[in-house]
């Protein structure tokens, strides 16, 4: 075997952590930029439906009726690409564990090991985002909601 063959071979569980990490990290990107891929209602028909759902569930829980037992949510590409990101990203950590038991060179796996780390970090900080948004939006509905109810 030549050397150049013989360096490569002891490569591949770090550039395998690598690779793993760049995915989770273009994945992420793609949820978070041009998601989501499933078809959504408009804001305002999501609106309207937190007002409706709020205003029957306050009624029935007045009354003492029985509230509906709660749906799961149907899987869909948005939540399959929600969850690759951060699979890829433990993948890549894994990989990067490996790399380093097996004694290979440190900077393949530190670059997938970071390239996931990032991946993690950027989709947690965008729902959080996401959340802090979403308390507003209620917030204000809740404020504003009898005024929404009068037709």
């Amino acid at each position: 075997m030549s050397a150049p063959a013989i360096e490569m071979r002891n490569h591949k569980w770090g550039l395998a952590s690598l690779v793993f990490g760049a995915l989770a990290l273009i994945v992420t990107i793609i949820v978070v930029f041009a998601g989501p891929f499933a078809p959504q209602h408009s804001v305002g028909t999501s609106i309207g439906q937190i007002i409706g759902e709020i205003s029957s569930s306050a009624f029935k829980t007045v009354r003492g009726e029985e509230l509906p037992p709660p749906q799961a949510r149907p899987w869909d590409i948005d939540r399959v690409l929600m969850v690759t990101g951060p699979v890829l990203a433990v993948i890549a950590f894994v990989t990067a564990v490996v790399a380093a038991f097996r004694k290979d060179p440190w900077r393949l796996p530190t670059y997938g090991t970071v390239l996931g780390v990032a991946a993690i970090t950027m989709q947690f900080v965008w729902w959080i985002a996401i959340i802090f948004a979403a308390v507003i939006l209620l917030a204000s509905i809740i404020e504003h909601g009898p005024s929404f109810l009068e037709f």
